[in-house]
């Protein structure tokens, strides 16, 4: 007895054409959205405070009362990123804040090598909800810091806390980390370099 042939199924070559085409539209949009992911994550903290971001960017000058009721610690951490031979910290650990009010901070950069270099701060905040409520003035972070080989100088920050900053907010850490940006730094900027004085 013979067993009967199987049926093949031949698909027409314009339905493979079609499901080719379906194909490479899904993997360019999975690579287009794999390169905007970063500006949308970005976004996302700029707006939520969401993973401690802070808005970076001049605040104006508080108008708002003085919440005299109410007082947060807020801390001051420092690092500098790994290979960075720079000294930096804040001239304080922490200050006691009522929301409201504009305080400033000093902070101490000291190159200690012997060549021009230029850093950027990169601030964020803990708890992350609290960034949103962090109102900067006036902030070396906003600019690169060009500093001379050997040279110190002082970085003021002032800054003040919202007055609607929620209750649970009893302290509030901000820590910066110190980049060298020398590399990516325009030459008028490596030109403003001051030698320190001898």
């Amino acid at each position: 007895m013979q067993k009967p042939e199987p049926t093949v199924t031949k698909v027409p070559r314009a339905d493979n054409a079609r499901v080719v085409r379906k194909l490479l539209f899904i993997v360019v949009g999975m690579f287009g959205f794999g390169f905007a992911l970063v500006p949308l994550y970005d976004v996302f903290c700029d707006i939520t405070g969401f993973n401690g971001r802070t808005k970076n960017e001049q605040a104006m000058a508080s108008t708002r009362s003085v919440d005299t009721s109410r007082t947060v610690n807020v801390q001051f951490l420092t690092r500098v990123n790994k290979g960075m031979p720079w000294g930096f910290e804040a001239e304080v650990k922490s200050v006691r804040v009522h929301p409201g009010e504009t305080k400033v901070v000093n902070f101490l950069a000291h190159n200690l090598t012997g060549n021009n270099m230029v850093a950027q701060a990169i601030p964020s905040v803990a708890p992350g909800e609290a960034g949103l409520y962090l109102n900067k003035t006036e902030c070396f972070c906003f600019n690169q810091q060009p500093l001379a080989a050997g040279a110190e100088t002082v970085m003021p920050m002032q800054f003040y806390l919202d007055p609607d900053i929620p209750d649970h907010i009893h302290t509030l850490t901000l820590s910066y980390t110190m980049y060298d940006m020398t590399a990516h730094a325009t030459p008028d900027v490596l030109a403003s370099i001051e030698q320190p004085a001898d």
